[in-house]
C-alpha cells in the first residue's frame, strides 16, 4: 500500500466539465418529469382557500389538468424547471464531484459514509440558494392554472416571470422560502446518500444484483421512497409559502413565517396533508433520480472515451 500512495489519481474531467453535465443531466431527466412535478405542486396547494376538496388523487389531478388545460397543460412551467436543474442541479452535482474527487485518496478509497454525506449536505445547501429563484417562479406557473381567470399571473416563461417578480415584489421575494428549500435540500442529500448507499449493497449481497443500470435503478427508486417520505413535510411548506402574496412587511427569511405556514397546514387539513402529493412526488424523485445520473455517467464515459483516452 505504501506504493499505491504515491501513485497519482487518474486523469478526470476539468471542473467546469462536471459542473456542465450536471446541469444537462438533471434538465434532461426533468424533460420527462416535469408532468408529475406540476402534480405533486397542484396536490400540495390543494388544500388553500375553497378548493380544499380540488384533487381527490395524484390521477384525478392529471387527468383535471389534461381535461381543462390540455396535453401541453402539464407541461407548464417547463422552462423554469429547466432553469430550476440549471441552476440547482449544475451547483449540486458540480461541488459534489468535486469536493468528492478531493477527497478521494491517492490509492483510489473513497471518503467515509459520515464525509459523504456532509459533502452532500454542503453541495445540496448552496444548489438549493441558487436553485430558489427559479424554484419561485417553478412554483407560480405551475399553480397559476388552478387560479380564477382574474387571478392567474400569467407569466409567458421563466425569464418573463423572474423580470415581473423583481419589478412587482422586490427582487428579495424571488428568494422567498430560501430557508425551506435548503432544509429540503439538506433532507434529500443526506437521506438519498445514506438509503442509496444502504439499499445498493443490500441488493448486491442478496446475490441477485449485479452492479449494473437495474440495480442502479432498484437502489435509486427505494433511496426515493425513504427521501421523499422525510423531505415532503419541508417541501410542502416550501410550494406553499413560495406562492403567496405577502405585503412586504412580512416577508422574511427567518423561521417564523415558515413555522406559521407548517402549524397552518396540520391545524386546518391535518397532519398527514404535509405528505400530500405523495404519489406524484414519489413517481418524480424516483426516475429523476435515475435519469439524472444515468444520464450523468453516459456523458462522463464519451468524455472519457474521446478525451481523456484519445
Amino acid at each position: 500500500m505504501a506504493a499505491a500512495s504515491g501513485t497519482p489519481k487518474p486523469k478526470t474531467s476539468p471542473k467546469s466539465v462536471k459542473f456542465l453535465f450536471g446541469g444537462l443531466a438533471g434538465m434532461g431527466a426533468t424533460v420527462f418529469v416535469q408532468p408529475l412535478d406540476l402534480v405533486k405542486n397542484r396536490m400540495q396547494l390543494a388544500g388553500q382557500g375553497s378548493k380544499a376538496r380540488e384533487y381527490k388523487t395524484s390521477f384525478h389531478a392529471l387527468a383535471s389538468i389534461l381535461r381543462n388545460e390540455g396535453f401541453g397543460g402539464v407541461y407548464t412551467g417547463l422552462s423554469a424547471g429547466l432553469l430550476r436543474q440549471a441552476t440547482y442541479t449544475t451547483t449540486r452535482l458540480g461541488i459534489y464531484t468535486v469536493l468528492f474527487e478531493r477527497m478521494t485518496k491517492a490509492d483510489g478509497t473513497p471518503p467515509n459514509f459520515f464525509m459523504k454525506a456532509l459533502i452532500g449536505m454542503t453541495a445540496g445547501a448552496t444548489g438549493a440558494f441558487v436553485g430558489t429563484p427559479a424554484e419561485v417562479a417553478l412554483i407560480r406557473m405551475t399553480a397559476d392554472g388552478r387560479l380564477p381567470p382574474e387571478q392567474r399571473r400569467g407569466y409567458t416563461n421563466v425569464f418573463n416571470a423572474l423580470i415581473r417578480i423583481t419589478r412587482e415584489e422586490g427582487i428579495t421575494t424571488l428568494w422567498r422560502g430560501c430557508i425551506p428549500t435548503m432544509a429540503r435540500a439538506v433532507v434529500v442529500n443526506a437521506a438519498q446518500l445514506a438509503s442509496y448507499s444502504q439499499s445498493k449493497q443490500a441488493l448486491l449481497d442478496s446475490g441477485y444484483f449485479n452492479d449494473n443500470i437495474f440495480c442502479h435503478f432498484c437502489a435509486s427508486m427505494i433511496s426515493g421512497l425513504v427521501t421523499t417520505a422525510a423531505s415532503m413535510p419541508v417541501d410542502i411548506v416550501k410550494t406553499r409559502y413560495g406562492q403567496m402574496d405577502l405585503p412586504d412587511d412580512q416577508l422574511s427569511w427567518l423561521c417564523g413565517p415558515l413555522l406559521d405556514v407548517l402549524v397552518k397546514v396540520i391545524r386546518n387539513e391535518g397532519f398527514f396533508s404535509l405528505w400530500k402529493g405523495f404519489t406524484p412526488y414519489y413517481a418524480r424523485l424516483g426516475p429523476h433520480t435515475v435519469l439524472t445520473f444515468i444520464f450523468l455517467e453516459q456523458m462522463n464515459k464519451f468524455y472519457r472515451i474521446y478525451f481523456l483516452e484519445s
